[in-house]
């Protein structure tokens, strides 16, 4: 039978008539690698070098089904590269699972259609993050940096211990800052509360596989807290980094430590204090004006470990350290409000956050919930207020880190805690970022709503999160397909075709030479990771000590930004702890 032609709609088809022969290849296609649940849009991307007509077809591998068959859009969606004609190809009307094959401009491509698509990556995610962990990592079976640390600033005399061993190093690298590890440790609590049923209980609290009764992604949160436990010494007392770039002297497992920091190589590692002032002990000072960007998460975290385990009676007494922690942080944001920066050394980059209000505000909404006292309600709607609408969701340019946490999770948790008015102001405060990265996104053809900015991926994954927030904040679903773009161009449908993901999906493309001491030095990768992802070509050819070892295998690909799946490109393919753990965050609120 001759097939009825539905205009932008897929129609089943006993004949391929004309298609099935196969024509020459003249274009590419791009699809979410990881696959797709029944419910998801989904929208492949066809490229080409010259326009585009005729028709796609999908088929169903193995099944008697007839096949899908639908005409390319007649206008490209805009252009990449030296590709100046793109086509989406919806294929939304898919939702029966299986494993599918379209076809079109003489080239194909594979995707999956499963309930359970995305059923096993918090595990991936959880496996990176415990290669990253510091003290005892089960990822080598070693023990690495027993000596942090000696102190730098705050109240005690210079170069006094302070016990700083453990949490996870930060990237490539094996720094610690708490900038990143109280927003991914709360993070990692937050998927918990809104998606429990998405974790498994898989290893123990080192990290060894053997179950031990509690689910793994509150192992890990557990890991991250007992090393910001000892970041807080004494109610007065807080500590924010160890080590600095002093560390960047070559690759080195994190057992074999030679970095000298004034006590001799591989000994005690600098741990420098929050004192809320510029910090910096060699070439460049920092810009810090008080603590509260980092006291804000502390007390964040802290809260909802409270309320994770206040009522488990193994973890009772660990809650209500975690919450007396929390309030006496807190307290220090309060009195030194701004914000506490990360130190270099002898390297012109840092974590330059410079926000810190929305830090204050999601620490004292966690807070009243934990505790119920009405201060912390009334000072979270201040903070609020202070903050607004500012966030990297819907910018077009920042400093690196700059707008850190890049999504304000404050105004979510406070959303369920008021009423009227300023249930309304929250929610518009997320609606006019989603608007403003709704219109980046839909002048490109891959519908990437994030500027290339060094960490770019950190950003899709804040922008696809914000979206899903508001969505459960208002009902409103305007965003979806906002957030499953973004989640799409992480999974594969991007210029390079490839997972942003170290060695997942299993089979697909994806990152396999990150930037990445323990890989590139034990020979074993490791799953989960989320890389940096792509930079703007001009940012790339600006950094210091980026280097190619091999052939660019994505050549034909690259546009205005870059990626490159190198072990020595820093700024594109090293993967990140606190990226990671936004990314299990991301994927718990998608998970219907």
């Amino acid at each position: 039978m001759r097939p009825k032609v539905l205009a932008g709609a897929l129609v089943l088809t006993a004949s391929l008539g004309a298609v099935s022969a196969a024509p020459p290849r003249t274009g590419h296609l791009r699809v979410n690698l990881a696959g797709y649940r029944p419910a998801d849009r989904k929208v492949v991307v066809l490229f080409a070098e010259s326009p585009v007509k005729g028709w796609f077809v999908v088929r169903a591998e193995n099944a008697a089904n007839p096949p899908l068959r639908a005409r390319i859009p007649p206008r490209s969606t805009g252009a990449w590269g030296r590709f100046p004609h793109h086509y989406a190809l919806d294929v939304s009307a898919l939702r029966e699972p299986g494993t599918y094959v379209l076809e079109a401009a003489g080239t194909s491509a594979r995707f999956e259609v499963a309930a359970d698509a995305l059923r096993e990556w918090p595990g991936y995610f959880l496996e990176y993050l415990r290669q990253q962990r510091c003290g005892y990592n089960p990822f080598l079976d070693t023990v690495c940096h027993p000596f942090d640390g000696r102190t730098a600033y705050g109240p005690r005399p210079a170069g006094t211990y302070v016990d700083a061993r453990g949490g996870w190093h930060d990237a490539g690298d094996q720094l610690k800052y708490l900038i990143t590890s109280s927003n991914a440790t709360a993070q990692l609590l937050l998927a918990w509360q809104l998606r429990p049923s998405a974790f498994d209980d898989r290893v123990d609290a080192l990290g060894r596989l053997a179950p031990n009764g509690d689910p793994d992604v509150l192992d890990e949160a557990r890991w991250g807290l007992e090393w910001m436990l000892r970041l807080h010494p004494a109610p007065d007392e807080l500590y924010h980094q160890v080590a600095d770039d002093r560390d960047h002297i070559g690759w080195k497992l994190p057992q074999e430590e030679q970095s000298d920091y004034g006590w001799g190589k591989g000994g005690y590692r600098v741990v420098y204090a929050a004192d809320g002032r510029p910090q910096g002990l060699g070439r460049f000072q920092s810009a810090s004006t008080g603590v509260a960007n980092l006291a804000g998460r502390y007390a964040a975290a802290m809260a909802l470990a409270h309320q994770v385990w206040k009522d488990h009676p193994r973890h009772r007494a660990f809650a209500a350290r975690c919450l007396q922690a929390g309030r006496e942080v807190y307290e220090l944001g309060r009195r030194q409000e701004g914000f506490q920066q990360g130190n270099s050394f002898g390297a012109p980059y840092r974590y330059n956050e410079d926000t810190w209000a929305d830090d204050m505000e999601w620490g004292a909404a966690e807070l009243f919930k934990a505790t119920g006292e009405r201060r912390y309600l009334a000072e979270a709607l201040h903070y609020a207020r202070v903050i607004g609408a500012t966030s990297m969701v819907g910018r077009d340019a920042a400093e690196h880190y700059q707008f850190y946490p890049f999504t304000n999770a404050g105004h979510f948790a406070l959303h369920p805690l008021v009423e009227g008015a300023a249930r309304e102001e929250l929610a518009d405060f997320y609606r006019a970022n989603l608007e403003a990265a709704q219109r980046r996104a839909d002048g490109n053809p891959y519908a990437v709503g994030v500027p290339f900015l060094w960490c770019s991926n950190n950003l899709a994954v804040a922008l696809a999160t914000q979206a899903l927030m508001y969505e459960r904040m208002t009902g409103d679903a305007r965003f979806r397909p906002l957030a499953e773009a973004q989640r799409d161009w992480l999974l594969g449908r991007n210029p390079w075709g490839t997972s942003m993901f170290s060695l997942v999906p299993e089979g697909a493309e994806s990152p396999v030479n990150v930037h990445l001491s323990v890989t590139h030095l034990s020979g074993r990768g490791v799953r989960g990771g989320l890389v940096d992802g792509p930079v703007y070509a001009k940012i790339f050819a600006s950094l210091e000590g980026v280097t190619m070892t091999e052939p660019d295998v994505f050549a034909d690909f690259q546009g205005e930004a870059v990626y490159h799946d190198d072990v020595m490109d820093y700024s594109s393919n090293e993967p990140t702890m606190d990226g990671t753990a936004s990314a299990l965050l991301l994927f718990a609120l998608a998970d219907p």
